[in-house]
């Protein structure tokens, strides 16, 4: 689990942490002792200087917590942010992968961040300080009491196990209110994110107020979440206060009577109600925040957070590849196992320098096809392979370099021209690069950038989708992968551009999949795949139009000119 391994990660520094409670607790194992000590031999016997001694050794202890717990907040940060820094990344994957699939924002997702994995980091320096608190401070705590005042024990033990056995039959309901408050926050930000990015089409149909009975519905649940949680917790309240006030009224009912006959000493009561008002009733408090609130919450959003952006299985091998070749066997592929399969019983094989051309319509399966020859989607049943062994059985490193997917999504970074183009090649010269960018029509574009050493803004700023492929497409031309898969990857270029982009991977050395956008890219391939829900059709341009009427169909739709055999 992330959170785990994460931890695992900072176990030098949780280990630092405790070292520096130990110094913190000492004002709580010294504290009534010595208010009891500075009464007994000091004020009460006529000698207050001696009294003030006291007072001024406490005072020094307590100094020497306080810098205990200074270094102990100092350190904190440098244990959760790494924490929570693995978590977003978690997230962002999960998100990614998803939407690769859905091309759709994921609002709930800006929830998750925002909120769930704040939850975590907060609740984990929660956990870290407050449950240091009651290890060291409550035990050093107890312990005095004990030494002080040991016939008075019992007075704190008996309301302190009924508040706990109270409060643990309070957990289970605390639990499922945390998780349907955590829920409620989540829908309302999917719905009312749904409902803003599908604002055009809610005018269009006259369905404002279909859309704000729906928003207004999820908010309705998240009040009503938020208050059974607000009756839950000031119940929880009750329950400590029971446990926290309970022995230090016992222990007034009883020290007048015990003082009278002898058995206990003023110090010793003064002793005692410092030991309960200032370590062991805080300590519950805390005991109370910590597990109802922190706790829970810190349970909830890690349950919320695995439910809803599972850890990637990246897979891990070493086989090696002998050649380039890509062989898939009978693969079938669904999102679920009682999900219509998108990809169903595909046998194709592509040897080196092949050129293929997917087409189909939207949500058929073809970016999911990407997926299993990437080694990112593993199928349901059959095999793919890549150089005469599984994909997903070659060491992720090499098969990132040798199989290259530009997706229609573009990604740039901030830096120079060069940067960016050399992300996959960063050995690469400055010939190889502009040389790459030439093939892929790029040129004049580096060139109003100003060349190698011109700057790219945040996320391709300033430059047109376009202008971003034609950028991305370079930089994956100057790598040294052997197959490249264009997915959808010259969507934002027009019909020439587009041709010049395929023809330059083409006659690279190489084998080129292209995801088309436009059904011209199937004209330029040597073998078209047409995916339509059903068994896949394998062929060239001339025997699909010649044996499958949804192929010529897409051709007369997309060209009415007709088109026969051959031509």
């Amino acid at each position: 689990m992330t959170y785990l391994r994460a931890l695992r990660e900072q176990r030098r520094g949780i280990v630092v942490l405790l070292g520096w409670s130990v110094l913190e607790g000492v004002p709580a194992l010294l504290s009534g002792r010595l208010v009891g000590l500075a009464v007994d031999r000091g004020f009460a016997t006529g000698r207050p200087w001696i009294g003030v001694g006291w007072l001024l050794l406490f005072a020094a202890v307590a100094v020497l917590g306080g810098f205990g717990l200074r270094q102990v907040f100092m350190r904190l940060g440098a244990v959760v942010e790494p924490l929570r820094d693995a978590l977003v990344r978690q997230v962002v994957r999960g998100v990614l992968h998803a939407g690769s699939q859905t091309r759709q924002p994921d609002a709930s997702a800006v929830a998750r961040i925002t909120r769930h994995v704040e939850v975590v980091r907060d609740a984990t320096a929660g956990v870290l300080v407050q449950a240091r608190a009651l290890l060291v401070t409550t035990t050093a705590a107890l312990i005095g009491l004990a030494a002080t005042v040991s016939s008075l024990a019992w007075l704190v033990i008996l309301p302190v196990v009924a508040a706990l056995v109270l409060f643990t039959l309070l957990l289970p309901s605390l639990a499922r209110r945390q998780r349907n408050l955590v829920l409620a926050d989540e829908q309302v930000a999917s719905v009312a994110g749904t409902v803003f990015l599908g604002v055009r089409d809610v005018t269009a149909v006259t369905g404002a107020d279909h859309a704000l009975r729906d928003v207004g519905e999820q908010v309705d649940r998240q009040a009503s979440a938020t208050v059974r949680m607000a009756f839950a917790t000031a119940l929880r309240g009750v329950v400590i206060a029971l446990g926290g006030f309970a022995p230090l009224v016992l222990l007034l009912l009883m020290a007048p009577g015990m003082v009278r006959a002898g058995t206990l000493t003023v110090g010793d009561v003064l002793a005692a109600v410092v030991y309960l008002s200032t370590s062991v009733q805080p300590a519950l408090r805390r005991l109370a925040d910590t597990t109802s609130t922190i706790v829970l919450r810190l349970v909830v959003a890690l349950r919320r957070l695995a439910e809803a952006a599972p850890p990637i299985d990246v897979p891990a091998g070493n086989a090696a590849p002998n050649g380039s070749d890509i062989e898939l066997r009978g693969v079938t592929f669904g999102w679920s196992p009682t999900a219509e399969p998108v990809v169903r019983s595909l046998d194709l094989v592509l040897p080196k320098g092949s050129h293929l051309a997917v087409i189909g319509p939207s949500g058929i399966g073809k970016s999911t096809l990407a997926g299993l020859i990437t080694g990112m989607v593993e199928p349901q049943a059959g095999e793919v392979h890549f150089g005469g062994v599984p994909v997903r059985s070659v060491a992720p490193g090499q098969r990132h370099d040798r199989i290259a997917l530009v997706p229609q999504e573009t990604y740039l970074f901030t830096g120079t021209v060069r940067e960016n183009l050399a992300l996959f090649a960063p050995t690469a010269s400055d010939a190889a690069l502009l040389e790459a960018a030439e093939a892929v029509g790029a040129s004049a574009l580096i060139t109003r950038l100003g060349g190698l050493s011109g700057t790219v803004g945040h996320s391709g700023g300033g430059l047109s989708a376009g202008e971003a492929q034609l950028l991305a497409c370079a930089r994956v031309h100057a790598s040294p992968a052997d197959v490249v898969i264009l997915d959808e990857a010259t969507s934002a270029l027009d019909p020439s551009a587009e041709a010049q982009v395929e023809q330059a991977f083409a006659t690279r050395d190489g084998t080129l999949i292209v995801i088309a956008h436009r059904l011209s890219s199937a004209l330029r391939a040597d073998l078209v795949l047409l995916m339509d829900g059903g068994p896949p059709l394998l062929g060239n341009h001339d025997d699909l139009l010649a044996t499958s009427p949804l192929y010529g169909d897409l051709m007369a739709a997309w060209q009415p000119t007709p088109i026969s055999p051959g031509h």
